[in-house]
């Protein structure tokens, strides 16, 4: 009998590490996401109010879920208020909805700064030699479960959602992108047969925005998306959740892939932007006619 008992012990040991995140989880996603953090998400989060009844319980779903499972960690003092995390967990989620998801499963830590940061860079040069140098950061997001925000920048891009610049949205498309084993511009697309016309499209419009980019040119997407196919993804991706209708005029083919991959279309959200302003007439001369 004893030896059962041991036996039992044991196995509930072995088993308690597995399940007991599982059992801890579905207790919190019972529970609604709390009122100030609800007020937070309408203050904040500017399309929110325009999403359907069934979006927004997806999303406050999904932020709870974000809260429990990840860390925040202020840097240079910084205090991470509970506004803070909701602002961003509330951003982060909205690239997850109608899709199965786990919620950045390879993500842990948030580390959030008062401001632009200065992070070390390495810059080789002719020859392979390395040049120790120090680059200004708005975001940035790690291969070991880490991003780091500025939170004036994070202010800054739930200030304004129609300029195509969200440091959230951009740095938690990395996130995504390094879902399917490295960050590529290739995110984990669920069937392999999509990946054909997805690759065709975005390098096509990838080498646009670096002709654009070279000639300075006007473009939709952001020139940082020539960077590399990364960047472009996660440029993109701002472009198609803040300016979407302009994506869909002057990108047709690529919003279209984005509306298969993320799954909404958020120009339910967005009111339409406004005409140009029609050029001025010329004054008549009955001299030389117009």
């Amino acid at each position: 009998m004893e030896a059962l008992i041991w036996i039992a012990l044991t196995a509930l040991l072995i088993a308690t590490p597995f399940y007991y995140p599982r059992w801890r989880l579905r207790r919190v996603l019972a529970q609604p996401l709390p009122a100030d953090a609800l007020a937070v998400l309408q203050r904040n989060i500017p399309v929110y109010r325009r999403m359907a009844p069934a979006l927004q319980q997806q999303l406050q779903r999904l932020v709870v879920q974000f809260l429990h499972q990840k860390k925040f960690i202020g840097c240079e003092g910084l205090d991470v208020t509970d506004e803070m995390a909701v602002t961003i967990a509330g951003q982060a989620c909205l690239l997850l909805l109608n899709r199965p998801s786990k919620v950045y499963p390879a993500l842990h830590t948030i580390l959030v700064y008062p401001s632009a940061f200065v992070a070390r860079r390495a810059d080789v040069g002719p020859g392979g030699v390395v040049t120790p140098g120090h680059q200004t950061m708005l975001g940035e997001s790690w291969d070991d479960g880490r991003i780091v925000l500025s939170w004036d920048d994070v202010q800054r891009g739930a200030g304004d959602w129609t300029d195509g610049h969200n440091v959230v949205l951009h740095e938690f498309a990395h996130q995504l992108d390094s879902e399917s084993g490295r960050a590529n511009g290739a995110p984990y697309l669920g069937n392999p047969a999509s990946y054909g016309e997805w690759s065709a499209v975005l390098e096509r419009d990838f080498q646009n925005l670096r002709h654009s980019a070279m000639y300075r040119q006007h473009s939709v997407m952001d020139h940082y998306g020539a960077t590399n196919p990364a960047e472009f993804f996660a440029v993109a991706t701002e472009t198609f959740f803040e300016k979407p209708y302009q994506m869909a005029e002057h990108h047709a083919e690529l919003f279209a892939e984005f509306l298969k991959y993320y799954r909404v279309d958020p120009r339910e959200w967005l009111a339409p932007p406004p005409p140009p302003p029609e050029p001025p007439m010329q004054p008549y001369s009955f001299l030389g006619g117009w």
